[in-house]
């Protein structure tokens, strides 16, 4: 056990007294327990949930420290943490790796100081370069902060016509023009379809492909929770494909992908209404657009959908390094790089790629 930990779990016997513990992902009990307080917490998103643990662990082979505050028996917040260790893009400990949010979720603050304590303390004991906290909103204004990234979010109107209604005239055209193109959307009980056109997407637009996996390991851990819907043609020929998650009253697609046909068919218009409107049916509330950063096509597809970009707060606590690191497509250093993943052949992409994303992080 760390050092830090120990310390502040003894503390813990005291009455009244607020410790930090790791969870124990052989603990049924206390995934449990884990998993109640972040479906409560206000502060707490899909991220925060214990199956990360699993994934991270199994599907990446990523180290991790997923915390959480307890008095009395109480847990009054939680943080989890992950290792991502590479030569090529360096040291870190996130909270958390491949998800859009992170950093604490809590009830108190001293809850969050404690979490956040007890972070940088595990951070200099793994000799990491940074600590990095996907916030939604800033807490540490003397941390330096990345700005590339927002999300976007908007309500779900209970009537499914008034949701056609609020999208924005020529986004809802091509709504229209998918539905008078006869395109129809499935539930699928597997990521089969899914992958087959978010692996040729992402190779499209040159980045690697998470591994199949990973995706199979989502639907396991997360069940109901995590849902593909694909958008086929009146042929049956996949053209569009997301996968969801799906947490208190909010949806989240997460991860898309589609074939080159789809623009042409506006599948994937068609394919983000369809999706709300079986959201609006489900009762939901939020339709979380997710993260997408400034100035790509993703960006300016959901600003033309009606929805407002939001900042989002990822903060960073640097040790080994002087800047915050910028392992993105943006970042220019890597344009050769994507040109050339282009052009490989997309069995040897989806091969290889695994081996490099999973430290992307």
């Amino acid at each position: 056990m760390n050092p830090a930990i120990e310390k502040v779990s003894r503390s813990a016997n005291r009455a009244g007294a607020l410790g930090v513990q790791r969870l124990n992902s052989d603990d049924p009990a206390a995934l449990a327990r884990w998993d109640a307080f972040v479906e409560t917490c206000p502060e707490a998103t899909f991220f925060h949930k214990s199956g990360w643990q699993t994934i991270l662990r199994q599907v990446f082979g990523h180290r991790t420290h997923f915390l959480f505050a307890e008095r009395a028996g109480v847990i009054e917040g939680v943080l989890p943490l992950a290792q991502v260790k590479s030569l090529l893009f360096g040291n870190s400990l996130v909270s958390l790796p491949f998800a859009v949010y992170g950093g604490v979720a809590a009830v108190s603050p001293a809850a969050v100081e404690a979490l956040e304590l007890e972070a940088q303390a595990i951070a200099r004991s793994l000799g990491v370069a940074h600590l990095e906290l996907r916030n939604i909103q800033p807490r540490h204004p003397e941390w330096p902060r990345q700005d590339l990234y927002v999300r976007f979010r908007k309500a779900i109107a209970p009537e499914v016509d008034a949701n056609m209604l609020a999208i924005p005239r020529k986004q809802r055209a091509m709504v229209r023009k998918g539905i008078k193109n006869g395109l129809y959307s499935e539930i699928d009980a597997n990521p089969g379809r899914f992958f087959a056109l978010y692996a040729d997407n992402v190779h499209r637009h040159g980045t690697p492909a998470m591994p199949r996996r990973y995706f199979d390991a989502l639907q396991q851990v997360f069940a109901a929770d995590c849902e593909v819907l694909t958008v086929v043609d009146g042929t049956g020929r996949s053209l569009s494909s997301v996968l969801s998650f799906y947490f208190r009253d909010e949806v989240l697609p997460y991860y898309a992908g589609d074939a080159l046909a789809a623009r042409e068919l506006a599948a994937n218009d068609f394919k983000y209404w369809e999706l709300m409107r079986r959201s609006c049916e489900r009762g939901l509330k939020v339709f979380d657009y997710g993260r997408s950063k400034q100035g790509t096509g993703s960006y300016a597809f959901k600003k033309n959908w009606g929805f407002e970009p939001q900042p989002l707060a990822y903060e960073y606590c640097l040790y080994g390094r002087d800047a915050i690191p910028q392992n993105n497509p943006s970042n220019a250093k890597y344009r050769l790089l994507i040109d050339a993943w282009r052009r490989l052949p997309i069995g040897f992409a989806n091969w290889l790629g695994p081996f490099i994303v999973r430290h992307l992080g």
